[in-house]
């Protein structure tokens, strides 16, 4: 890889920027923070516009520009994208190449939407390259042999499935249950048994620090504090692992029924070398308490976290820019008018 290619992992909840041989030199929030006065004028990107999450005037708005994997607002996603850009590379002479993943369900005017956010940063070409395939490609694995493994990359908006062979998709499936949908029942859950209104933010913290799959003895507590709907006053409260059983596994079924229909449809030899090497978890979300248990019990495979599963697609997306030519499906340069989807 050159020094100008970029590797973007353009996710719902959080934007990464790696390079391949560096690392991630890039991790913040997908949040713009714009002022409504000013015809929507840009005030913050990142951690600074993720701080005023839940704090601001009326007339100052902390927004997410991608829901679900995909980009919603169109102005903002390229705003977004050109500051991050911006920030890794200054070069005026040279433009750099920039390799994106994307759901692996990502329709056509959804990915031309993404590569004209990029090339608006300043990209001279664009790469888009599936999630799954990134995620396979930042775990280390060799996906170019006649072998194969599966994957399980679970985000922010999305969770994307994949059984990779010889460099291409043989099975997948993209489903919008992930780390936010978590957050969103987290929320509800709360509000329900305790009749107290908490923010998502607080709903993240209890996710990581809290809440497991009922197949893993653990049990832990957390303070949280919000708005009682009784009062209407602030009130602080007690919340167990035990407490958030229920919202977590609502989620997690439906992660467990999508994969298994993906190992349905893989064809037999496939299959037995997924018996052999068992299954990866990628994401944010593969951290919560007891996921690896759960679906091992719901594939009867063996089913691992990688080692760095919160960078692992951004590492990908950056390594996939030097070996395009070994992936068969998945990776694509997307420049306008120059690209052809393989």
């Amino acid at each position: 890889m050159a020094m100008n290619d970029i590797g973007i992992d353009l996710g719902t909840t959080s934007v990464i920027v790696a390079l391949e041989g560096k690392g991630v030199i890039l991790n913040e929030p997908s949040v713009v923070a714009v002022d409504h006065r000013h015809d929507d004028k840009v005030l913050a990107v990142g951690n600074e516009a993720f701080a005023m999450v839940g704090r601001t005037p009326a007339y100052i708005s902390a927004e997410r520009p991608l829901k679900d994997g995909v980009i919603s607002n169109h102005v903002l996603t390229k705003k977004m994208i050109q500051q991050f850009v911006n920030r890794v590379y200054d070069s005026r002479v040279i433009k750099p190449r920039v390799a994106v993943c994307v759901p692996a369900a990502i329709t056509g005017i959804e990915s031309d939407a993404v590569v004209e956010a990029v090339v608006s940063a300043g990209a001279r070409q664009v790469f888009l390259i599936d999630e799954p395939i990134a995620a396979a490609l930042g775990s280390g694995i060799d996906i170019t042999q006649p072998k194969g493994h599966m994957f399980i990359d679970l985000g922010g908006g999305t969770t994307d499935i994949a059984v990779i062979s010889l460099g291409g998709k043989v099975q997948a499936n993209s489903i919008a249950v992930a780390g936010n949908l978590l957050d969103e029942e987290i929320v509800k859950e709360v509000r329900q048994k305790f009749s107290l209104v908490i923010g998502l933010r607080t709903a993240e913290e209890l996710k990581k620090a809290v809440a497991c799959c009922p197949q893993r003895k653990f049990s832990e507590s957390m303070e949280v504090k919000g708005r009682s709907l009784i009062t209407n006053l602030p009130q602080r409260q007690i919340v167990k692992t035990e407490d958030l059983y229920e919202p977590v596994m609502r989620c997690v079924e439906q992660l467990g029924v999508a994969a298994h229909q993906v190992l349905e449809r893989t064809p037999p030899e496939l299959a037995g070398d997924i018996y052999s090497e068992g299954v990866v978890l990628t994401g944010g979300v593969a951290q919560l308490k007891g996921l690896a248990e759960y679906f091992r019990e719901k594939l009867k495979v063996d089913v691992r976290v990688a080692d760095d599963p919160v960078n692992c697609v951004a590492m990908g997306t950056a390594r996939s820019l030097s070996m395009g030519d070994q992936l068969e499906t998945g990776f694509y340069d997307a420049t306008p008018r120059v690209g052809h989807r393989r």
